[in-house]
Parts: structure tokens; sequence; C-alpha cells
């Protein structure tokens, strides 16, 4: 029965993808999808919302697309990890949107390390995603590959970055070698992450949940 109801739950979420909320963007990934045949492009949760976001997650796409069909921030454990803290902080999905440093996925295979390229072919798919989303003016980008592409962002004088103030935050990876090490190490990184998370809200005028 498990099964069964959690594929029925995913089915559910995808026939919500295109709800007014999130429709642009996910317009915006079958658009992406279009221009490179045999990958697949996760979308975004219809739990998000584009004119109520204020804070973007950037995950480096590394690995096997999610068979949910959505934009995860890595394994179940990365999962977890993330949902920890925008609860802790009462950060609301609304408030926030994951993109992907890379959007595709090889159907059937898991994506190997960014190559330079790679990356810089995400930096096109993430200038038209921010154009979606006019409220967001923080990237918390996870990751190596999500700091490579951030980076690359802030060099382009695209006007709405500065219109914004877009600013950028490097975190760790939510998962694999990069969040490897003793519990008490973990918890030093996820407190890391809850500070720049806090600072993010802060910046975007959002109210952290009372302590």
């Amino acid at each position: 029965m498990t099964a069964l109801a959690t594929e029925s739950f995913r089915e559910q979420l995808l026939s919500r993808r295109y709800e007014p909320n999130v429709a642009a963007v996910n317009e915006l990934c079958d658009a992406l999808q279009g221009t490179k045949p045999g990958t697949q492009v996760p979308y975004v949760d219809p739990m998000h919302d584009v004119d109520e976001c204020r804070i973007i997650s950037l995950y480096s796409n590394i690995g096997t697309a999610s068979p949910s069909g959505f934009i995860t921030p890595g394994d179940d454990d990365a999962a977890t990890r993330m949902l920890g803290v925008q609860w802790k902080l009462g950060l609301r999905p609304e408030f926030i949107m994951p993109w992907n440093v890379h959007p595709w996925h090889t159907a059937g295979e898991p994506n190997g390390k960014f190559t330079p390229d790679q990356i810089s072919a995400g930096l096109k798919p993430l200038l038209k995603f921010l154009a979606l989303v006019p409220r967001a003016s923080v990237i918390v980008a996870h990751g190596t590959e999500a700091n490579r592409l951030a980076g690359l962002l802030l060099k382009t004088e695209v006007p709405l970055l500065w219109r914004r103030g877009l600013k950028t935050y490097k975190v760790r990876s939510l998962s694999g070698r990069a969040f490897a090490g003793t519990p008490a190490r973990q918890q030093q990184y996820l407190d890391e992450m809850h500070v720049v998370y806090a600072d993010a809200m802060a910046r975007t005028g959002l109210a952290k949940a009372a302590s």
C-alpha cells in the first residue's frame, strides 16, 4: 500500500505542475527539455510560488534525477536536512524555490561531475528562471558547481541583477562527500547553513520563527 500511496501522491503533484503559482517556471522546464531531446528537466513542486519567492536554492544536480520528477536537494537525507533548516527558521515553501545548476538529466543515466561547459550552459536557463521570480533577490548556492555558476552569474552585466541587489551565498551541498563526517561535524554544517538562510530571510524581509 505504501508504494501505491507514494505513486498516487506523485501523480497528484505532477497533475498540479501547471497551477498558476508555478506554471511559468514549469513551462520553462518543458522548453529547456525540448532543446535537448532525450533529457529530463525536473519540475518545481507546486508548493512553491513564483510571485512570492524571495530566495532561490541552487543545487548541484550531480547524480540521478529524482523519480518524483521534481527538483530535490539530493538524496532523501539531503531533503530531510533542507526541510529541517526551513522548519527551524519558519521559512515557508512559497518564499523559497529550488533550481538546478545544469537543468538537464540524461534519461536513465546519472549526471557525472559537471564540466566547465556544462556549468556555463546553465547560465542562460538560470537567467530565464530569475526573470520569472520577480521578488527573488538572494541565491543560496549549494555545492561547488552551484558556487561556480553563481560566480558566472555575478560576472554578467544583466540589469536585472543590480536592480534587485542580488546577493549570493555559498554553502555546502546537502549530500555526498561534502556532507561526510561525524554527527558533530554534520551538525556544524547544518548550523552554518541555518545562519546563511537566516541572513537571507532578514535581507528579503522575511521574519524568522519565534525561538
